[in-house]
């Protein structure tokens, strides 16, 4: 089953929750086309970004529920400098 991700210019907030963080290798190997296609078949969003290397990746999604994408990203590898921003606060002038 294929999930559906909405265009962000049909809809700028469709997906509200900026999430970035960083992915570092735990046991194995990290695989930036592994990630990014798992992601996209299994968690709603858009503006996703997977780079990095078989030590190193970052991630960046947008998301209306960035707690599942870290559950995830947790059991690829070590996570940390973790950043999630409501980006309808932001535009709204509203920060915190």
């Amino acid at each position: 089953m294929a999930v559906n991700s909405i265009d962000a210019e049909d809809d700028q907030f469709a997906y509200r929750y900026d999430t970035q963080l960083l992915i570092d290798r735990r046991d194995e190997d990290l695989d930036e086309d592994k990630i990014a296609d798992y992601v996209t078949e299994h968690f709603e969003g858009n503006s996703l970004i997977v780079a990095g290397d078989e030590d190193l990746i970052k991630v960046h999604f947008h998301t209306n529920e960035p707690w599942k994408l870290l559950e995830y990203l947790n059991t690829v590898g070590e996570i940390y400098d973790i950043v999630i921003e409501d980006m309808i606060r932001q535009s709204s002038g509203l920060q915190g």
